[in-house]
């Protein structure tokens, strides 16, 4: 349970404000317009889709989708990465339940492993 408070916590960190309303806008057939106004913070939000079992920490397909709909695959890989590792459930244990939205963060964590590459490039001969 630790790991999936962390991921709630890490989660809420890369939420700002604009994103939340983006996120609360992409789930407004769960969300009714007066909840959607208490809602102010990353964490009450997920508190609200946790009371009203869209989110728990073996479940995280709702919020996968609400990631990858609201164009954020940072917080998809977070997500990813937490049910790989924690939960133990791989890309290939889901493919004919199609559960979550695994290409979108595949591509995003691609990108970003493919940056890492490229600044660990040497310098060529020629100019060291």
């Amino acid at each position: 349970m630790a790991e999936y408070g962390t991921l709630l916590q890490d989660l809420t960190n890369n939420i700002t404000l604009e994103d939340l309303e983006q996120l609360k806008s992409a789930c407004k057939e769960d969300i009714p317009s007066e909840k959607s106004e208490e809602i102010t913070t990353g964490s009450a939000w997920f508190s609200f889709l946790e009371s009203h079992n869209k989110l728990d920490k073996d479940n995280l397909s709702y919020i996968e989708h609400i990631f990858e709909i609201s164009r954020r695959p940072d917080l998809l890989t977070m997500v990813v990465d937490y049910r790989t590792r924690v939960l133990k459930i791989s890309e290939e244990d889901e493919l004919d339940t199609k559960l979550t939205r695994i290409p979108s963060a595949k591509k995003y964590k691609a990108v970003s492993l493919k940056q890492k590459k490229l600044k660990r490039l040497t310098c060529p001969p020629t100019l060291c």
